[in-house]
């Protein structure tokens, strides 16, 4: 009877070791990335005013999202959501990268933006002229990604 016993609380030891490693291993965080910003360096790349559209699609590639204002500028979105065992999502980094081109297809500017604490801040910014316009658009790119419910749209 006693051996019997012995290997009933083994069984029973390596149950609950094994829940327990489900258990942590449940618990552990996952950072899942969504969509495409080009890193810094292929935007340094970039030279304002003399690239065209055709080339930096060639250095960075297309984006997937094109602005409706102005002929079709670029804007590269891409964000970092935590996922962290039964609570919500919560995105942890987002940025936007805004390509504008003027006459004949030309790099005007580049634009790279963040979300501090909320707010948009503008990380980097090479501009051909001094006066920037549509911050207010990027401002609603940001501001509306940040509603879209990840876990609803991912199906999790």
């Amino acid at each position: 009877m006693r051996h019997g016993e012995n290997k009933q609380a083994s069984r029973l030891v390596q149950l609950v070791a094994v829940t327990a490693l489900f258990f942590v291993a449940g618990c552990s965080e996952v950072i899942r990335n969504h969509g495409y910003v080009p890193i810094e360096e292929d935007l340094q790349s970039l030279t304002v005013g003399v690239d065209t559209r055709a080339s930096v699609e060639e250095r960075v590639g297309k984006p997937s999202t094109s602005g409706v204002l102005r002929g079709g500028d670029w804007f590269y979105v891409g964000s970092k959501v935590r996922h962290f065992a039964y609570r919500k999502p919560q995105e942890i980094d987002r940025q936007v990268v805004a390509l504008r081109f003027g006459d004949g297809d030309v790099l005007q500017n580049v634009e790279r933006f963040g979300l501090e604490n909320g707010r948009v801040v503008t990380l980097s910014r090479r501009v051909t002229e001094t006066t920037v316009r549509d911050v207010t658009f990027i401002r609603q790119i940001i501001r509306n990604f940040g509603r879209i419910d990840l876990g609803e749209a991912l199906g999790d």
